[in-house]
């Protein structure tokens, strides 16, 4: 340990970060950073990993930072699958930024930052191949349409499949967003009452609907499985639980919870005993191996999007997705599922 640090508890560090980066950090990517950090200090301050506990930031060095990532890359903590390349650079990343912060308060060396080395990808690993296809997401639409129908889970998948919206971008939904007439849900940033968009006012936009979707959020407004409840800062949400706004974590339960194959009647392709599967139960949906978050579900609705024709434009405006991002880590179809959108394109006289 240096003389020139100012000692500081590893807790004490992370709440100078997180509240030196609120303003400049969107809620979810804020939420992120705490997660990767904190399981970092987890890790320093168990006596059952690395060499023991860890009070001091100034005591973290290169050689500890390396075992961290060993650990997290061969091992991790017990219920986490190991971290693979790309899982690995989000952490490793997150962790630069945050020795830069506190290296302004003397609590790491100032060079600490830039001697870790970010883990190199192979061409391809920082794209995700987990997509919701669209056979899948229609089939959970219409077990929903037929036993869940006009029901807050109903409603919330609905519109993340038909809007290509983020989770954020759900739960920022007021009543008052739904427009009747125009049969359109209007996504607005409100950072100050816990509902910012990822892209600030620039992810601000109006999203239309087909009548048949905009009929069902009509019927789960005027009907009895909505809610009237509001949320902390007296807005009313559009899509509610019993207290209020749902949380980001309800919504990822109701994505694991719709995409496994037993929830709407299929066979587990697994072939498991769904009396014994620990899947089955509702807040253990996401330890089922076919069942997936929001966000393959919005990668899978942009995807869908582009294979039914609809122009790269659009698809970035309406998801709010730049179409340099969409390509690389959004859209993903194959090679001749890209062939095909390209086929009517191509004159016959040529």
């Amino acid at each position: 340990m240096s003389d020139e640090l100012d000692p500081i508890t590893p807790e004490s560090a992370l709440t100078y970060y997180l509240d030196a980066r609120q303003y400049d950090l969107s809620d979810d990517t804020l939420r992120s950073h705490r997660y990767r950090i904190e399981s970092f200090i987890r890790w320093l301050q168990s006596p059952d990993y690395g060499d023991g506990e860890v009070l001091n930031m100034n005591d973290v060095d290169l050689r500890m930072i390396h075992a961290y990532r060993v650990f997290k890359r061969e091992e991790n903590f017990e219920g986490d699958e190991p971290c693979n390349a790309v899982t690995m650079q989000g952490q490793v990343s997150t962790l630069r930024v945050f020795f830069q912060y506190i290296a302004d308060i003397n609590a790491v060396p100032e060079e600490l930052a830039d001697r870790v080395r970010l883990p190199r990808l192979q061409h391809g690993e920082d794209v995700s191949e987990t997509v919701l296809d669209s056979e899948r997401a229609n089939a959970i639409l219409d077990y929903l349409h037929k036993w869940e129908y006009a029901t807050s889970e109903h409603v919330a998948f609905l519109i993340l499949w038909r809007t290509s919206c983020r989770l954020g971008g759900l739960r920022a939904l007021d009543l008052s967003d739904f427009d009747r007439e125009e049969r359109a849900l209007c996504f607005r940033h409100r950072p100050k009452t816990d509902t910012g968009l990822k892209n600030g006012t620039r992810g601000e936009r109006d999203v239309s609907l087909k009548p048949q979707v905009a009929a069902v959020i009509e019927e789960y407004i005027d009907g009895p499985h909505r809610h009237r409840v509001t949320d902390e800062f007296g807005r009313s949400p559009l899509v509610t639980t019993t207290n209020g706004r749902p949380s980001p974590t309800t919504i990822r339960i109701w994505c694991y919870k719709w995409t496994r194959p037993c929830a709407i009647g299929e066979a587990c392709p697994d072939g498991r005993d769904l009396d014994e599967c620990e899947a089955t139960d509702y807040n253990e949906s996401s330890k089922c191996p076919f069942s997936v978050s929001s966000h393959p579900v919005r990668s899978g609705s942009i995807t869908a999007f582009r294979d039914a024709g609809a122009p790269r434009e659009v698809v970035s405006d309406r998801g709010d997705v730049s179409e340099k991002i969409l390509e690389k880590h959004y859209d993903r179809a194959s090679s001749r599922q890209r062939m095909r959108r390209r086929q009517e394109f191509i004159p016959d006289d040529l």
